[in-house]
């Protein structure tokens, strides 16, 4: 199994130096993708929970590919109604191309009913039209020489039976977000006995406690690093192929100390590579 981040895109704290140091500081831990969200227009509904600048994610992926060597890139997720799907065809492709075929691309169907309306596209049709333009996509990349590249995996975000469902029929993973231990043990059972093979690559909340957190209702990654441990090797026994932590909680200020996710994701790569060369060599521990 392995680990990544989805870096903040967005908020006050975000600018360019502050993104090429997320980028540099995420390669140089070890982990293994970089993931970025995804909006196009700030309405009021998106602006209160993702306020500006937001660097829209293919433009930036693309510039860091440029400042990072190894680290995969990709978007959790691409809201796939947005664009047109030729376009995001070219520009995946692109984009793999350019960075040494280093792409993940993870789609999802949307929730801010507001920003569909700015960009004229039919809330209720989203997951008519993400359907659509996932098989336009695929029929691109396979069709057409000028749309070509290689392989890219395309994940499909969301944590609903209707997500889980468009995972087995047109996606090479299944990437839920954000939930409780108890939630992913059920939903894991749930796609094995789909009868479909996407992989399980889901994304969990990061929150570095100094005391364990008890309630009921903790998501994966909160918690103190033992807590944190045990939720990546309960998502290890899943059958989870890459874990991506989220470090941002919610908080647009936060975006502006950034130091404070940095040693949080120190922590958990420290102990993630002690409990890797324990399982390869056991008498190390």
């Amino acid at each position: 199994m392995r680990l990544g981040v989805n870096v903040p895109n967005f908020g006050p704290g975000t600018e360019p130096e502050v993104l090429r140091r997320w980028a540099l500081t995420v390669e140089g831990l070890g982990f293994d993708l970089l993931m970025m969200s995804d909006h196009i227009a700030l309405t009021p509904d998106v602006a209160q929970e993702y306020p500006a600048p937001f660097y829209e994610p293919f433009t930036t992926l693309s510039w860091l590919a440029g400042l990072t060597r190894q680290i995969r890139l990709g978007t959790t997720v691409l809201i796939m109604p947005y664009r047109h799907p030729l376009l995001v065809a070219r520009m995946a492709a692109n984009l793999n191309d350019l960075s040494g075929g280093r792409l993940v691309l993870g789609v999802g169907v949307g929730w801010a009913r507001q920003e569909f309306d700015a960009l004229g596209v039919p809330f209720r049709e989203r997951g008519r039209l993400t359907d659509e333009h996932l098989i336009a996509i695929r029929a691109a990349w396979r069709d057409d020489e000028d749309y070509r590249s290689g392989q890219i995996p395309v994940w499909i975000g969301g944590n609903s039976d209707a997500a889980l469902r468009r995972a087995v029929r047109l996606g090479d993973a299944w990437h839920p977000l954000r939930f409780t231990p108890g939630w992913i043990a059920e939903a894991a059972a749930r796609l094995e006995a789909s009868g479909g093979q996407p992989g399980l690559m889901p994304r969990i909340a990061l929150r570095l406690t100094a005391e364990p957190v008890t309630h009921s209702a903790r998501l994966a990654g909160h918690g103190t690093i033992d807590q944190i441990a045990g939720d990546l090797d309960l998502l290890r026994s899943l059958g989870a192929g890459t874990v991506v932590l989220d470090p941002f909680n919610g908080e647009p200020r936060e975006t502006a100390h950034p130091q404070t996710a940095w040693r949080a994701l120190a922590t958990v790569a420290e102990r993630w590579n002690q409990q890797e060369s324990e399982t390869i060599d056991p008498e190390r521990s």
